[in-house]
């Protein structure tokens, strides 16, 4: 593994909203940042294996994505325009059974392509035959958080509790530390509260989290309460599941009581506006959970209901949506929305020792985004324009792990004509199964 330093660039460490380096230069030794500082402040015994230029443009840490089912890439634009309940079960699960494990591996390559020309350096994912979405993360160079989805109240539930031990051996720490295995119950109205209790046992036994969709929408509000006489956030705490470390997808209708509950048990929240808006779940309570504490992170959700796993966009709209939504045009400033996609996403996945930051010490995730385009001039406000005015395509460089995962808009860890081939020739075969 190569000592890499990058020069030139300004450094936005995201250790708070003026920690800015201008001409600044980061060390990276091994797998880890060494040194972070101005040009010319790095050890003089530091010896590089190469120097990357960033001259002209932002070094920030990688964008953390807390919540995908990568897989789903498979699905974009197959069933828009739908709501939830309806796009589920009577479009996405019954193509959802036709899928083989050669098509979960292709998704995942396609979702992990995507998310390297984007920014994206850690990703937290929930589907099925994740044996196949781990092989593809070890290939891409990322790091993720990977979950198996369970549905407790169907005839399968049993097989995919012992499928998650399976993976938790298999997979926890896999891929030289960059893989991270999970728990994933689906959702509230879909796992039992004595399924669930087994879920928080086999987690209390392997010493993992547990990642779950919690108060999507209105319909699953309604279903609990007239099932339990509880929201969805009671139901989970009365079943024991926040015991564990807990990653909760969405979070929309909450009322005062679950949020104190969430800030309590230190609950990682993963906000997924355009996937909540696309499907009219509603508008997630984001400012009221950071008043009282609560670990908030966003994710693009699957690209079936974004359409996309561009995290940029995003955190864009995580900031607008938040300032229509409370008639407040101060309710998330520029520098809490980045927060949200790097240091805050980092802290809800349960990975601030590693991630998140740009400091010494801190595993060697960041990506450089290339100043040099029309739509950031005049250079007001970096942060401002990095929120509001970033895309997708700007994003020049991506580094995990110490490895360089794409130089120059190049992907180096993977065949981009071949990924996207073998995904469209995998989406016409699902299509054409009967």
């Amino acid at each position: 593994m190569a000592n890499i330093l990058i020069q030139g660039a300004t450094i936005l460490t995201m250790e708070g909203p003026d920690q800015e380096i201008k001409d600044g230069e980061i060390a990276i030794q091994g797998n880890r940042i060494a040194a972070v500082g101005p040009r010319g402040s790095i050890a003089a015994d530091y010896r590089a294996d190469r120097v990357i230029n960033g001259s002209g443009m932002v070094a920030l840490p990688g964008l953390i994505n807390c919540h995908t089912h990568a897989a789903m890439t498979l699905l974009r634009s197959f069933a828009d325009d739908m709501p939830l309940m309806k796009w589920l079960s009577e479009k996405i699960w019954p193509v959802e059974d036709k899928l083989q494990p050669e098509d979960i591996y292709w998704g995942t390559m396609l979702c992990c392509l995507e998310m390297i020309k984007s920014g994206t350096t850690t990703f937290a994912d929930m589907y099925f035959q994740m044996d196949q979405a781990a092989a593809a993360v070890e290939k891409s160079g990322l790091r993720a958080c990977l979950s198996r989805g369970m549905i407790g109240n169907m005839p399968n539930a049993e097989q995919a509790l012992k499928d998650c031990v399976i993976l938790i051996k298999e997979w926890n720490g896999g891929a030289d530390g960059r893989i991270k295995v999970m728990l994933g119950p689906h959702a509230p109205y879909t796992c039992p509260p004595d399924y669930l209790r087994r879920v928080v046992e086999v987690a209390r036994v392997n010493q993992v989290g547990i990642h779950i969709h919690v108060a999507e929408t209105m319909d699953e509000v309604n279903q609990i309460k007239a099932n339990y006489n509880q929201t969805p956030v009671e139901y989970l705490h009365h079943a024991g599941v926040f015991e564990a470390p807990v990653l909760a997808a969405h979070c929309v209708y909450l009322d005062e009581a679950d949020i104190e509950m969430l800030a309590r048990y230190k609950v990682g929240v993963a906000h997924c506006p355009e996937s909540n808006m696309k499907l009219a779940s509603g508008i997630a309570p984001i400012t009221h959970l950071l008043e009282a504490g609560v670990n908030v992170g966003l994710g693009t959700d699957g690209a079936a209901s974004n359409n996309d796993l561009d995290m940029l966009a995003e955190m864009q709209s995580a900031a607008l949506l938040q300032k229509v939504a409370t008639g407040d045009p101060t309710a998330m400033p520029a520098f809490t929305a980045l927060s949200l996609a790097t240091a805050g996403g980092a802290r809800v996945l349960g990975l601030e020792r590693e991630t998140g930051l740009l400091k010494a010490g801190m595993k060697a995730d960041l990506i450089l985004i290339n100043l040099q385009r029309p739509h950031y001039y005049p250079l007001h406000n970096l942060i401002a324009n990095l929120v509001y005015a970033s895309q997708s395509a700007d994003v020049d460089t991506v580094i995990v792990d110490g490895e360089v995962l794409m130089e120059g808009r190049r992907v180096l860890t993977m065949d981009e004509d071949r990924v996207i081939w073998e995904t469209q020739q995998r989406a016409t075969q699902l299509f054409g199964r009967s």
